[in-house]
């Protein structure tokens, strides 16, 4: 039985990096945006012409400075493992990092996820990176399904907490090494999710610190989580 401590967003902003990497984070997640041929770290979205990137309940103005995926993968302490999150639906994002990985981290482990799953195929030919098929709604996990059967040799999944129940996670499970799930930030969440681990590992993504330390001090022998 194994969890993983996923870190999610906090390779958005090198405060939040530095703080998941001293809490013993297994893996540090971090949003990839193509923007005017520059690869950029953010959640945050573009407002097309209009000078303002936002999300939700957030606006910001455009012209603050923006973390470059080469930052991130330089600022890098501790050899923390990031999962790379392509957002937006180009293809040509992934042949990007892609050249990038190459250019500033050759043979680091990482993890590459996008919901558009053909922008994952360039990364394919990088052997030290491993690939996440994302799915957030239960369209996306009926086409996630048959893309495993197909292609059995996937390395993982990162599929919406509200569609993995125990039966969905065992079905993965024989087809990938790896299942992650997405939001995790509360123990009751934690609780739920950690049961999933009897069919193969978890890799808990959370937003939350504490729920995060948990993790990181899961005790094999005793099988649950430590206080």
């Amino acid at each position: 039985m194994t969890l993983l401590a996923v870190a999610h967003r906090a390779g958005n902003s090198m405060a939040r990096l530095h703080s998941a990497v001293a809490l013993g984070a297994d893996v540090i997640e971090a949003d990839v945006h193509s923007y005017r041929g520059r690869l950029e770290i953010r959640h945050l979205k573009t407002l097309g012409p209009l000078p303002w990137l936002w999300d939700r309940w957030e606006l910001h103005p455009a012209s603050a400075p923006r973390t470059g995926l080469h930052d991130l993968l330089q600022a890098a302490d501790g050899g923390a493992t990031f999962m790379l999150d392509l957002k937006g639906r180009r293809a040509e994002i992934g042949d990007r990092v892609a050249r990038m990985l190459h250019a500033y981290a050759p043979g680091r482990p990482v993890l590459i996820c996008s919901r558009y799953w053909p922008a994952l195929r360039p990364l394919d030919r990088l052997p030290w990176v491993r690939t996440v098929l994302s799915a957030r709604n239960r369209g996306e996990l009926v086409l996630l399904s048959r893309r495993l059967r197909a292609e059995p040799r996937t390395y993982g999944v990162s599929v919406h907490r509200s569609l993995l129940t125990p039966a969905v996670a065992a079905a993965l499970h024989e087809r990938v090494e790896l299942v992650m799930t997405w939001p995790v930030n509360d123990p009751a969440a934690l609780g739920e999710v950690s049961a999933l681990a009897a069919s193969g590992r978890i890799g808990v993504i959370s937003d939350e610190d504490d729920v995060l330390r948990r993790v990181v001090s899961f005790d094999v022998e005793k099988g649950g989580l430590s206080p």
